[in-house]
């Protein structure tokens, strides 16, 4: 168990380096600079000054070794476009706001996918199996964005049953919530409910049957398991990809969260900005990761620790 930690812990250190390593390199690898809109309205000895204070003055290697010092002393450096804020101010008053939003609609995904995945299951063939597993699928085909698009026609304009912007109050979260959420509850319902059928032809489950346990019985203390397994593997990647799709949700609904520093640091060669908040979301995307494993280690005994988990 404790190898088996240590071993994951490393592979998170190790694929945070990488990440960071490829990424300071890439950003840098795009024709121009931070300043290049400034050089018409700086003087020379200005624009000179400003490259220094960066070090962009130096070579990419000299660069990548000043950024690696700052990050062991938990430094990601100050910000070219807001030049008044440091990296790490505007991630702290910022990546709440969209952990909040990507939390909230995961709760939802699971929630909602688990259900109608456990119910069209128990309802295999019937009329309300289809119907689930339709709307899945055409939850699965739209992005979310499509789908803000729709909620915000439908409940902002046609009912006028919510804000269509601002974060604070349930009324504002509920819809970008859902909008976030509803691909991969989607997804979440077609996996439990696969998983719930394959439990459910399983011996032991005709066992209980036969013992004349009560189906809310068998269901929950015996096949909600089967239900959860491949649900738990997803919870990785639907993770990453609400987080990453967060940042597209929070424009739209114009949430104060990470979405629109980053998407301007991206348009103005930010490099620090762009370079710390994929630092943080690729550390804790690992981290989550590794929790993942370790519940599914938990939840399934054949699963070795020796082995690397699932």
């Amino acid at each position: 168990m404790v190898r088996f930690v240590f071993g994951r812990l490393f592979g998170v250190i190790l694929t945070v380096f990488a990440v960071t390593t490829l990424s300071f390199f890439l950003v840098r690898a795009a024709p121009g600079n931070p300043f290049m809109n400034e050089v018409r309205n700086l003087p020379e000895a200005a624009m000179k000054a400003r490259m220094r204070e960066y070090h962009l003055n130096e070579t990419i290697w000299v660069q990548y070794a000043y950024y690696l010092g700052d990050l062991l002393r938990g430094d990601f450096g100050k910000s070219t476009k807001y030049r008044d804020r440091s990296v790490t101010e505007i991630i702290s008053q910022t990546f709440p706001v969209s952990i909040a939003l990507g939390s909230v609609a995961m709760v939802i995904a699971v929630v909602l996918g688990l259900t109608t995945g456990v119910v069209a299951a128990l309802r295999q063939n019937t009329l309300l199996d289809y119907g689930m597993m339709t709307i899945a699928l055409l939850g699965i085909s739209l992005p979310s964005f499509v789908i803000a698009s729709l909620l915000i026609a439908l409940f902002v304009f046609q009912l006028n049953w919510a804000p269509l912007a601002g974060w604070g109050t349930l009324a504002q979260i509920v819809l970008p919530a859902l909008a976030l959420a509803l691909p991969f509850a989607a997804r979440i319902s077609r996996l439990s409910r696969v998983g719930m059928l394959e439990v459910l032809s399983e011996d032991f489950i005709r066992t209980a049957h036969a013992k004349g346990l009560r189906e809310s019985e068998i269901v929950v203390k015996h096949a909600l398991k089967g239900a959860i397994l491949p649900v738990v593997s997803y919870l990785g990647p639907a993770f990453a990809a609400i987080l990453t799709g967060s940042l597209v949700i929070e424009q739209i609904f114009f949430i104060p969260g990470l979405g629109k520093p980053f998407v301007q640091a991206a348009i103005n060669r930010d490099y620090n900005l762009v370079l710390g908040t994929v630092i943080v979301f690729s550390t804790l995307l690992c981290v989550f990761n590794f929790l993942v494993d370790m519940c599914y280690t938990l939840l399934d005994p054949r699963v070795s620790l020796k082995g690397g988990g699932a």
